[in-house]
């Protein structure tokens, strides 16, 4: 998804709340942080009624599903009695929008109603675990992978609302950079207060998923030296592996460089200093590792498109959690 994206979200009867929440929020987020509209989106149910969802609390829509020759990404989310809602009227107007549509996603059990339309034939996807051999011998035109989420060319699918949410986190970091993916993922972290051998949660990458220890031990070193950066080969070795090593294992678990995730750090303690505090940019920059004020204006407004002094003028008074 491109910067000022519109998506269009099509939300069938008995989804769970959470998970709409999980596509909407990261992009409520993205927006509130940015300080722009990065993303807008519009709900449509299939009659244009608003949707019990799960919980029993309505979702309002904005009108019927009648797409024409919309090229917006779209989004359908469901969640249990899915076939129901796969009606030959449904199908139909999904595969005559998927012509035109730079991208399609399933959202859970939005999967199955994709493979009902014909629209995951020849595409890799998955589904929620529980839904996963199920999926597979309905549908074996679609090869299907034990992943959260699968991007696939202009298909998109996930297996619940956690997926979800690592799933926008992708996007957003993909069209908008890891800093502000980052800074978003932190605000979902429900953080006790921890002992110091407790690892922080992991900002895009799921509380239930494994992380190698020698990654929990250089993020925890990133997060302790954010005023005096470590080189990475001081990194490697006090993490107990090399360099080389380290940077694998980074790709692998974060999605990205060890030296990405390092300055993303380093930049969300600078904005929430810009934002909470009347430091200047030059004690800021050396608070957070810049040799000086320009070179940390210089990153900072690669990454969040504006200047730190843009960011506090817009933000005053200190915006909260």
């Amino acid at each position: 998804m491109d910067d000022n994206q519109h998506i269009d979200i099509l939300l069938l009867p008995e989804t769970n709340l959470i998970l709409l929440s999980s596509v909407i929020e990261p992009l409520r987020a993205a927006n509130r942080i940015a300080g722009r509209n990065l993303y807008r989106w519009t709900i449509y149910s299939p009659d244009g009624r608003s949707v019990e969802t799960t919980s029993g609390i309505p979702a309002p829509v904005s009108g019927a599903f009648r797409p024409g020759r919309e090229t917006d990404p779209l989004f359908v989310l469901a969640s249990y009695n899915w076939k129901s809602a796969a009606t030959r009227e449904l199908k139909f107007l999904l595969s005559r929008t998927a012509r035109h549509r730079t991208l399609i996603a399933g959202i859970e059990s939005g999967a199955f109603i994709l493979a009902e339309a014909g629209l995951l034939d020849g595409f890799s996807a998955t589904s929620h675990w529980e839904d996963f051999d199920d999926f597979s011998r309905a549908y074996p035109q679609v090869t299907m992978i034990r992943e959260r989420f699968v991007i696939d060319a202009k298909r998109i699918t996930t297996g619940g609302p956690l997926p979800t949410l690592d799933l926008m986190l992708e996007l957003i970091r993909r069209a908008n950079g890891y800093s502000l993916a980052l800074e978003i993922s932190r605000l979902f972290i429900y953080e006790q207060e921890r002992r110091e051998r407790d690892f922080a949660d992991h900002p895009l990458i799921s509380s239930t998923e494994k992380i190698d220890p020698r990654v929990q031990a250089a993020v925890k070193l990133m997060e302790n030296t954010v005023e005096a950066p470590l080189s990475l080969s001081k990194l490697a070795r006090r993490s107990g592996v090399s360099i080389r090593h380290l940077q694998d294992l980074f790709h692998q678990t974060m999605g990205a460089a060890p030296h990405t995730h390092y300055l993303a750090l380093r930049l969300n303690a600078a904005r929430r200093k810009v934002i909470e505090t009347r430091a200047s940019f030059a004690d800021i920059a050396a608070e957070t590792g810049f040799n000086s004020a320009s070179a940390f204006s210089r990153s900072y407004r690669a990454s969040y498109a504006e200047s730190p002094s843009e960011t506090r003028r817009r933000l005053k008074p200190a915006i909260g959690r």
